[in-house]
């Protein structure tokens, strides 16, 4: 008996589907796709419910006579391709054929389309592919797609789907991403009743931009000028200062078509090296012209991806026309800031002063004082200033170091826990004649905090420093260990947070910060606000697409509260459905990374010691993340390394 079974058309459909259409979001993109090869200058677009329920797609093109409805559901029935030779040079968004035939085999489908010029027009509805119903009516010129129940007969691409909201949010950014290809066509987006932007289909892309990304996004973008070659790369950049915490907003276009593409990516971001911190990303919307030979659609299923016959040109030109722009934007500040100085001159020296000069620090009167060791008297000194007597005691010697978490704290530092220290302040004195001191007692020292460490304690270990200030070097016994101390710092944090059955401290802002996310970011973060503020976040929904920050964790700078939230969402949309114990996870995770010492930075001796002591001590192995936090060599390693052994 034969094993291989031929499927019916039928499964056949419903497998290719899978490709073409595997959420709401592919239905939108495809039928807006349509209406943009149809030639309509005004494209509306209504969401219900996530896309599930509900998608009307209605259009001003050029619309299909009753011949050509009838057909236009059938498996590789195209308008827009006549032989192999079209596809040596692909023009259309649409191609293949595809996009109608599994929509209708996933859904119920109702269309009304009327040819230009056309003194009627036809009906036509399909249940899984197959037509219903086909009749003449009246209705405008151009076409209307409604595509409803989406997936009612594959329960198992179903279950597989996310909320409604989060549905909902990626059909809003398919479309925006389809109308910011297409600055000459007006698209208006309705989700469950509610307009979610509107282009105004000027033709001008900075308008697009203004319209689809908001106001301070477009403040915040750098033109970029085309070059003469025959790849034209245009659109606009931000500046570094307007860095990201994810990549959600960059867009890139390829004669028009909204694509992913590596190679443009690292181009782009290649543009601002040495110019943007570490884990920020700049935004940007970037169009790519090429010929249309030069460059294959026909290499996803999605057409989501794009291939290059010369990448290395295509490259080129992204990143010098990415790089000009933000070299310009330095020039333009550059003279901005000489302007602002020369108009400083003419209003006075004074003005000047107050402008340019930065304030000058008080005076320290220690600054070069020595003094002896036993009795604490000062040493003379070249400029007199031994002449006042200073007695100094010795207790008031020490240097300013960690700070506690009380009213006394030193504003700006955070510590690991179990690393706060007592401040003591060194006293001006300079006034006061050593006679009149009257005999101060030894003031005692606050106690720490006690660290939460195992039972058994570390082996004598000792820090011998900081390298690339980064890794703590600590020998102990006959072996060498190197830390990762934002690792080991990180750790900590996590752990505390995971163990703290009450509310995180909130550290108020001075000023509230508005943040404007993108449309996916902003649902899943709207989805979590419960979780963020148990974290000690304090945000509130402020507008549309618009949280209000008003706090942040205690211990966390607070110019991190933005990109905290960014990571945030850029870790809850990976995967499908998300449980609320792993996006609480997520959310400590990236809680801990930002308020944890940052690499790259010095720190005190008592934070390296107090972390290799936490890491020598068995109390931390790995961060949140799953990186090692340490790593240890013996001497006889060290050894072989440099040939000192021989086996």
């Amino acid at each position: 008996m034969s094993e291989i079974n031929i499927l019916s058309p039928h499964v056949a459909d419903l497998i290719a589907a899978g490709e073409v259409v595997d959420r709401p979001a592919s239905v939108v993109k495809e039928l807006l796709e349509n209406a943009f090869d149809a030639g309509a200058k005004t494209v509306t677009v209504e969401i219900r419910n996530g896309g599930t329920t509900m998608i009307r797609v209605t259009d001003d093109g050029k619309g299909m006579s009753p011949e050509d409805a009838g057909v236009a559901f059938l498996r590789h029935a195209t308008s827009k391709l006549h032989d192999e030779r079209g596809l040596e040079s692909i023009g259309t968004f649409g191609f293949r054929g595809e996009a109608l035939a599994a929509i209708s085999a996933v859904s119920h489908i109702e269309m009304t389309t009327r040819q230009r010029g056309a003194d009627s027009g036809v009906r036509v509805t399909l249940t899984a592919g197959d037509i219903q119903e086909m009749y003449e009516t009246g209705c405008p010129e151009g076409t209307t797609m409604i595509v409803r129940d989406l997936f009612f007969n594959t329960p198992a691409r179903l279950k597989f789907l996310k909320s409604d909201r989060a549905e909902g949010s990626a059909c809003v950014q398919a479309a925006l991403k389809c109308a910011m290809g297409r600055p000459d066509i007006s698209v208006r987006c309705l989700k469950d009743g509610r307009e979610e932007f509107f282009s105004p289909g000027d033709g001008r892309e900075d308008s697009c931009v203004y319209h689809l990304l908001g106001r301070d996004t477009a403040k915040s973008m750098i033109p970029c000028i085309p070059g003469d070659g025959e790849i034209r790369v245009h659109g606009f950049v931000s500046s570094p200062e307007a860095g990201r915490g994810n990549r959600t907003n960059q867009y890139f276009f390829v004669n028009g078509r909204s694509v992913k593409s590596q190679m443009i990516q690292s181009g782009l971001e290649m543009a601002y090296r040495n110019r943007m911190l570490t884990g920020r990303y700049p935004t940007c919307v970037l169009y790519v012209d090429v010929a249309y030979g030069a460059v294959d659609v026909n290499v996803h299923p999605t057409k989501a991806e794009v291939k290059f016959s010369q990448e290395k040109k295509v490259f080129d030109a992204v990143y010098y026309t990415c790089l000009e722009a933000v070299e310009r934007e330095d020039r333009l500040a550059a003279e901005a800031e000489c302007i602002r100085r020369s108009t400083a001159l003419v209003d006075g020296t004074e003005h000047v002063r107050q402008a340019v000069l930065p304030p000058r620090p008080d005076p320290d009167p220690m600054e070069g004082i020595t003094y002896d060791p036993v009795t604490g008297r000062i040493n003379p000194t070249e400029d007199g200033r031994e002449l006042t007597d200073y007695t100094i005691p010795l207790y008031q010697r020490k240097p300013m170091i960690l700070h506690d978490s009380g009213e006394d704290a030193l504003p700006g530092r955070s510590c690991a826990p179990g690393m706060e220290r007592a401040v003591t302040v060194l006293p001006r004195t300079d006034a006061v004649p050593a006679e009149e001191l009257p005999e101060e007692p030894e003031v005692p020292v606050p106690e720490a905090e006690t660290p939460v460490l195992p039972e058994t304690a570390p082996e004598p270990f000792r820090v011998v420093g900081e390298v690339l200030s980064t890794y703590i070097v600590v020998e102990h016994a006959d072996k060498m260990t190197l830390i990762d101390k934002h690792a080991a710092h990180e750790r900590i944090h996590f752990d505390r947070l995971c163990a703290h059955t009450q509310p995180v401290q909130t550290q108020e802002l001075l000023a509230p910060e508005l943040l404007r996310l993108s449309r996916e970011d902003y649902a899943l973060a709207a989805g979590h606000l419960e979780d963020l503020n148990s974290l000690g976040y304090e945000i509130e929904v402020y507008g549309d697409d618009t949280l209000l920050l008003r706090g942040v964790p205690a211990g966390m700078d607070a110019g991190e509260g933005r990109a905290c939230v960014e990571e945030v969402c850029e870790k809850l949309r990976t995967g499908r459905r998300v449980s609320p114990q792993q996006a609480r996870q997520e959310i400590l995770k990236t809680v801990a990374c930002k308020a944890a010492i940052k690499a790259g930075r010095r720190s005190e001796p008592e934070e390296l010691e107090a972390l290799a002591r936490s890491v020598l001590a068995g109390e931390i192995q790995y961060c949140p993340h799953g990186r090692p936090v340490s790593v240890t060599m013996s001497k006889y390693e060290l050894d072989k390394l440099f040939d000192r052994v021989v086996t």
